[in-house]
């Protein structure tokens, strides 16, 4: 009873994380029409170490261990570099509902690196919410007509992959680690790498940007960077990779409606349709199994 109370509770923390990620691209997009792509992709980790120092000072974190550093690079790749720079990039040129939807593959990369990384293997019924819940989302990018597939729709498809692998490695790593100090010291790990750039980005004229341009590099700093991955690592390290990871079926209709809200995209009925099918699918998908390989070998 105990372990389904955990998992329950690692559910619940994720979905704040999602709700958290889902203003990503929307903020992102505001964000980088004023400040570009360096300083939205990069700068972000800049500001967030800053706020990370503090909290590893004062609370007197010990540095990881030699093998734990290595999985943060991997966290550091994805989280911090890689999917940031990209998706700030492929935002110059798209609309975030076109994002949103490319983005919905996010779950199945994850679980994938889970298998991989993690030692997770998920049931049937998994894979089969997480077979519907993909299909709802390519038939909706088909409706939607988005055409060959462009630079940035390749940008966000690799920023895909690769955060995949960062959440996995992330997920796992927060068990011992624990979860708020994995993406605290990748943070840290990769905010040196970026001062240089960031700082020659700069322009005078970025003071004038709009109140709502600053509000969004913020949030994407300190929410986007850091927070959000605080409460998502929880939500995955309690109730295990592979099945916190289908809560972000919800994601792109979550960004879709921040469009909505934030960037007047408009919504239509087939949006909400596609939807509640993904909803019923991560609900199928919610009590699957997920076991282990040394089970499996056991059982064996």
């Amino acid at each position: 009873m105990q372990g389904e109370k955990r998992e329950k509770m690692g559910l619940l923390v994720g979905l704040v994380g999602v709700i958290c990620f889902s203003l990503t691209l929307p903020a992102t997009r505001i964000a980088v029409e004023h400040f570009g792509t360096t300083l939205v992709g990069l700068g972000r980790t800049v500001v967030a170490a800053m706020l990370v120092a503090v909290v590893l000072i004062v609370r007197k974190e010990k540095f990881p261990s030699p093998r734990q550093f290595k999985s943060l690079l991997i966290v550091a790749l994805g989280a911090v570099l890689g999917f940031p720079l990209l998706t700030s990039w492929a935002m110059e040129d798209l609309p975030v509902s076109h994002g949103a939807v490319e983005v919905a593959l996010l779950p199945l990369a994850t679980a994938g690196f889970a298998m991989l990384r993690a030692g997770e293997i998920p049931s049937l019924k998994f894979w089969i919410s997480s077979a519907i819940g993909s299909l709802a989302v390519i038939i909706y990018a088909l409706h939607l007509g988005f055409g060959s597939l462009q630079y940035a729709d390749l940008a966000l498809l690799t920023a895909v992959i690769i955060l995949g692998l960062s959440y996995a490695e992330g997920g796992k790593l927060a068990k011992e680690l624990g979860s708020w100090q994995v993406i605290a010291w990748a943070i840290i790990i990769g905010a040196p790498f970026f001062i240089i750039p960031v700082a020659l980005s700069v322009t005078s004229e970025m003071l004038h940007a709009p109140i709502q341009a600053w509000i969004s590099f913020i949030y994407l700093a300190i929410v986007s960077q850091f927070l959000a991955y605080v409460a998502w690592y929880s939500g995955m390290a309690m109730g295990g990779i592979a099945r916190v990871s289908q809560i972000q079926y919800l994601q792109p209709f979550l960004m879709i409606l921040f469009a909505t809200l934030f960037l007047n995209e408009s919504i239509t009925y087939f949006t909400i349709v596609i939807a509640v099918i993904v909803v019923l699918s991560v609900v199928f998908g919610k009590g699957a199994r997920v076991r282990k390989k040394v089970e499996v070998a056991r059982e064996g």
